[in-house]
């Protein structure tokens, strides 16, 4: 081995320590970067010729491409509804342009938020792919565009239910008489209701006593809120009977038919009125639910089934990647569920900045799933991954690189000061 390939093996170990220590310097640069993988170099030998033994001479050493290792991050609770975290191995999946190339890409960087169409997206604008799940709660086959619906949809009010104490000791009045519903009647109570359009109406029911433990109910709204009608003028929508057993219990209620058409809305709304467990009626055991004991007239319970129009006010994560939207009507509803990608050889994926990678031909297709499938982490809410560099580990790398970098140039400096004695000779 001549002293000129000593040179430029020193020339080599320069060259590839350089490089290393660049590495180490886009790790140290990316410490606080959400998301990012960190790298590490790889060196392999290089052969100089062969010896007189047949073994191969070492002719220095090249930098290969760098490793980038995916190893977890650390979590950080951030609070954001749409921070999202990887707990364990996958990518989530976004598409859109980059760098002006569209395709998909995928990352750790959980850091996305809404666009002004509402859909989830990244810093970039790229987004976030998942399953829609529709108003039944239906889950989409295919993975496409995250779009979080931010109405919750008003639904007509079908059903009422009253469970009320009704005096027994009422006496029987004059007959009833819609034009003075208060006059006629015994007791009155009141619940709102809402229309296909999600207007909310309040209907006030009066109840009438009949003797012999029978009463008659009337369910009544203002005229002015039902098409063609007089407003100040209550017109009924409902109507039916009570008739309770001398131990005050529910036995028999009745019920015609109702039909309500609020301005502006679907005409002939049908809302079915309960009042309890009825004996006869229900087959139950008439204490459960309106009852006629010597009491003050008495509600013990009002529901019905429909409600108004909502906004999107929060958001929820299940570890399955579900999306649960809060409105600002009381309804909460599943809205789409993120998806994740897995690779047969991540090792094989192509950086592309701003922490994305990009699917090669040697990391193989995407396995898109949904998360905490298929060997996919679970996804939490609310969190990022921090970038999993280890600070004290890569100074302490820098500074074996640093010193084999000297190393090389002593080598290069030693193989110079040869040449000079072998110059030398000829004086």
């Amino acid at each position: 081995m001549s002293i000129f390939t000593s040179l430029w093996i020193g020339n080599s170990g320069l060259a590839a320590h350089g490089d290393a220590l660049s590495v180490v310097g886009d790790n140290i640069a990316n410490a606080s970067t959400v998301g990012f993988r960190g790298s590490r170099a790889r060196f392999a030998d290089v052969l100089g010729g062969t010896g007189a033994d047949g073994q191969g001479l070492g002719g220095g050493v090249r930098a290969g491409g760098p490793q980038t290792l995916f190893g977890q991050g650390s979590i950080e609770q951030t609070g954001v509804d749409l921070d999202l975290a990887i707990r364990g191995g996958g990518f989530f999946v976004v598409r859109g342009a980059h760098d002006g190339v569209d395709g998909s890409y995928y990352t750790r960087d959980g850091r996305m938020g809404l666009d002004v169409d509402g859909y989830v997206v990244n810093p970039g604008g790229l987004r976030l792919q998942g399953y829609a799940i529709d108003a039944a709660g239906v889950v989409s086959s295919s993975p496409g565009d995250l779009q979080l619906q931010a109405q919750s949809e008003p639904v007509a009010t079908t059903a009422a239910s009253l469970a009320v104490n009704l005096d027994a000791g009422a006496a029987v009045g004059p007959a009833w008489d819609p034009l003075d519903p208060g006059g006629t009647s015994n007791h009155s109570t009141s619940l709102t209701v809402y229309d296909s359009l999600g207007t909310a109406h309040r209907v006030d029911v009066y109840y009438r006593a009949q003797g012999g433990g029978a009463w008659e109910w009337h369910a009544m709204v203002d005229g002015g809120e039902l098409t063609g009608g007089t407003p100040g003028t209550p017109t009924e929508i409902a109507s039916g009977t009570l008739q309770f057993t001398t131990a005050g219990a529910l036995d028999v209620e009745t019920a015609a038919a109702s039909s309500a058409s609020f301005a502006g809305a679907t005409a002939g709304q049908a809302i079915t009125f309960d009042f309890g467990d009825a004996i006869t009626t229900d087959g139950g055991t008439g204490l459960t639910g309106s009852t006629q004991y010597a009491a003050a007239f008495d509600v013990s319970a009002v529901t019905q089934d429909g409600y108004g129009s909502g906004s999107l006010v929060d958001l929820q994560l299940a570890d399955d990647g579900t999306i649960t939207g809060m409105f600002s009507n009381g309804q909460s509803r599943a809205l789409a569920q993120v998806a994740l990608a897995s690779f047969a050889s991540q090792d094989g994926l192509r950086r592309e900045g701003d922490q994305l990678f990009a699917a090669t031909r040697a990391s193989g297709e995407a396995l898109v799933g949904a998360a905490a499938s298929g060997g996919r982490g679970a996804v939490s809410g609310g969190a990022l991954e921090r970038s999993n560099v280890d600070l004290g580990t890569e100074l302490v790398t820098m500074i074996a690189y640093q010193r084999a970098f000297s190393a090389n140039a002593r080598t290069v400096s030693t193989a110079d000061e040869m040449l000079v004695e072998v110059n030398n000779l000829k004086r």
